[in-house]
């Protein structure tokens, strides 16, 4: 599948969700990636709310995999903030395999949120976001091929050590 980052930004909610549903987790990424927020997919309002969020509010992700966490990218600064444990387990969308991005023991503000991302193609990751155990959005992070962390014991442990 040859998909780019603005095919995946301009596709509708049903599109994305049989993206994610035929992608597998693929690597954890590592360091810093670049977040866009599909919220209301495939509408106009998606396509003025990305550049408003990526603005001022969320900019992405940096995945750390000695610590089985990350730090989101907030303000327009990229300020590092909102700390989530980084871990593969069964996806609350499909049931199959994905990377979990779990804020409900890391973070008072976010830990109604739970992210679980699959790769679409090599540095391209689809990711669903659940409040509440509710889908509320998608929302995709960009990284290199090369930055992405190769995998010495099954995520679910490492993220209990």
């Amino acid at each position: 599948m040859n998909v780019q980052p603005k095919d995946i930004a301009r596709l509708p909610r049903d599109r994305l969700d049989a993206i994610f549903r035929d992608s597998r987790p693929g690597p954890i990424p590592v360091g810093r990636t670049r977040g866009t927020a599909l919220l209301f997919a495939g509408s106009v309002v998606s396509s003025v709310l990305k550049p408003l969020i990526r603005f001022g509010v969320w900019k992405g992700k940096v995945f750390r995999p000695e610590s089985a966490d990350l730090k989101n990218l907030v303000s327009p600064f990229a300020v590092p903030a909102i700390r989530a444990r980084v871990y593969e387990d069964a996806s609350w969308f499909d049931g199959k395999a994905a990377i979990i991005i779990d804020y409900s023991r890391t973070s008072f503000v976010a830990r109604m949120v739970r992210d679980e991302i699959r790769e679409v193609v090599p540095g391209l990751y689809l990711g669903q976001i659940f409040l509440w155990k509710k889908r509320v959005g998608h929302f995709m992070l960009e990284t290199t091929v090369a930055a992405t962390a190769p995998r010495t014991q099954p995520l679910a442990d490492a993220a209990r050590t």
